[in-house]
């Protein structure tokens, strides 16, 4: 398949770019093309041949339910009702990185919410994405645009080094601004329960509601039966070629058990190292790239698929990686580590 590639411009947006590929969609085909959180995969939400391509594309299991995007509020026909609380929340943060989950209609087809009664529905921000809504005419169901597995991409060029001759279309805009998926929400219980944890943190959806509460099985390996109500909770995400192993404790005897596997594999293995700006210079052998300083835990967030895939074009055989504090959005950082890693975890 020959795949057309057409990078836009988020402030001077060529309308026909837009719509010739939400015809694509449209007609059934698939789109990959940016958002504020991670680039997507899109086809037409309302169209199961069309959304099977999507896992066909991406080698992902047919249990992962996709995420549906829109370009408006109006998503009573895609909905049995929303609640009240889940109208505050799109009042507050649509558009936006956050997905809520509803009771689904009839509308929505088995293979997009993946046999669920329910499905997840999110109103990016990112301007070329809701344009290209409005431009196919029909909700999008996208997941990432990454083969299954791998680590999401936040660019262009990582759409096309994973889905290059497997889509018709790919559009390329700015580097996605989050770099995490968005978080997840389901409303269809009391109170409510974050299913993926993201950039809307559970601080701040707290302001709405203070009994919301995160699922247990979000920061622990699932058990092989578990059936996932939200992309991201069964199966192991976000991993780059080589193994990921997480050490976590007091930073400097994190830094000290790092450098003490390092020296051991001299000569075995080539390691990489993902620090802080705050450690960078304390590890002196292994390949080091800093996430970005503690004391900005957006730009380690910004910045942590792009590093992991960053790993794989210099081919290291392992890769240690500092933990974080595991509130506001540590929360959602350290969710991506675990699945990367397998929840290989040393603690120190």
């Amino acid at each position: 398949m020959n795949t057309k590639i057409a990078i836009l411009d988020e402030n001077n947006i060529v309308q026909n770019i837009i719509d010739e590929a939400g015809l694509v969609i449209a007609q059934g085909g698939l789109v990959a093309f940016p958002t504020e959180t991670v680039y997507g995969l899109g086809a037409n939400a309302l169209d199961e041949i069309a959304v099977e391509k999507i896992f066909k594309a991406k080698g992902r299991p047919q249990d992962n339910p996709l995420i549906v995007h829109v370009a408006d509020f109006n998503i009573e026909p895609l909905v049995k009702e929303i609640p009240s609380i889940a109208r505050q929340i799109m009042k507050r943060y649509w558009p936006g990185p956050i997905t809520l989950i509803f009771n689904k209609s009839d509308l929505i087809p088995s293979a997009t919410s993946a046999g669920l009664d329910t499905v997840g529905i999110r109103m990016p921000s990112n301007i070329i994405a809701r344009k290209l809504i409005e431009a196919a005419g029909t909700p999008i169901a996208a997941p990432s645009a990454n083969i299954s597995g791998r680590p999401s991409p936040t660019d262009v060029e990582s759409c096309i080094e994973d889905l290059s001759g497997k889509i018709e279309y790919i559009i390329g805009g700015d580097k996605s601004k989050v770099g995490l998926e968005s978080t997840i929400v389901d409303c269809t219980c009391t109170p409510l329960c974050i299913l993926r944890p993201g950039a809307i943190t559970i601080e701040m959806l707290r302001e709405i509601d203070n009994r919301v509460y995160i699922d247990k099985n979000i920061m622990c390996k699932p058990k092989k039966d578990f059936k996932p109500k939200a992309p991201g909770m069964k199966y192991r995400h976000y991993a780059p070629k080589a193994p990921v192993k997480i050490i976590c404790g007091d930073l400097e005897k994190t830094v000290a058990k790092i450098n003490e596997i390092v020296q051991n594999s001299m000569g075995k293995k080539k390691i990489g190292i993902m620090a802080t700006d705050e450690t960078k210079e304390k590890y002196p052998k292994g390949t080091v790239i800093s996430l970005g300083s503690r004391e900005n835990l957006d730009s380690i967030g910004r910045n942590l698929f792009e590093i992991l895939r960053g790993f794989d074009v210099i081919d290291v055989d392992l890769i240690l990686s500092e933990a974080f504090e595991e509130k506001g959005l540590g929360v959602a950082i350290m969710n991506r580590l675990k699945k990367s890693a397998g929840f290989d975890i040393t603690f120190v």
